[in-house]
């Protein structure tokens, strides 16, 4: 597909951060999907491992629309240096909430975007959510609710999972999946202008 120079691609299948963008009146020109290896390479850090994926995801975008602005970003939930990634089933999820039970974690969004020409910028936001302690009653029935799937560390912030968060230190659109005051820095910091593509 050919896009109009300035144009803006969001690198996402995730509706969470397409409706984030659409929040403060942004339409991205094309959504179009990265599709990279998301596996975590040894003893890479949470913190590595989103910053990498961000921008690995905005360069095989890139390459494919390299007149445009490319827009990705990377979530992922993490308990000290333990990645909570999505999970692969019911029982991984069920594991996961029982382990953010009745403590603190990271969420953490690598965010990067890649301007017409090739300059990058990218950052890792970090937030910090502490979650009541959960009995069985309302785990069992938050699994039944399914909202686990398609999330990192299998749950939506903006969702059922909203009432287990006791606290947060940070992006709040960050946990939903895109920070969004930080991104329009990026964006606006590399030359991008609303709706110059359109």
């Amino acid at each position: 597909m050919s896009l109009p120079e300035g144009a803006l691609v969001l690198a996402s299948s995730s509706p969470r951060r397409l409706e984030l963008l659409r929040q403060v009146d942004i339409e991205p020109d094309l959504v179009d999907p990265a599709d990279i290896d998301e596996t975590p390479q040894r003893d890479e850090t949470p913190r590595r491992l989103v910053a990498r994926l961000a921008v690995g995801k905005a360069e095989a975008v890139a390459a494919r629309h390299p007149q445009a602005y490319v827009l990705a970003a990377d979530t992922i939930v993490a308990v000290g240096r333990r990645i909570l990634g999505k999970p692969e089933d019911e029982a991984d999820a069920r594991r996961m909430i029982a382990l953010l039970s009745g403590r603190a974690h990271k969420v953490l969004t690598g965010v990067a975007v890649i301007a017409p020409g090739g300059k990058t910028a990218s950052r890792v936001v970090e937030t910090r959510v502490a979650f009541k302690r959960i009995t069985l009653r309302e785990l069992d029935a938050f699994i039944a609710g399914g909202e686990w799937a398609d999330a990192s560390g299998a749950y939506k912030i903006h969702k059922r999972a909203g009432a287990f968060a006791t606290s947060m230190q940070g992006s709040f659109t960050s946990v939903v999946g895109l920070p969004l005051y930080e991104t329009l820095n990026l964006l606006n910091g590399l030359g991008w202008r609303r709706g110059e593509g359109a």
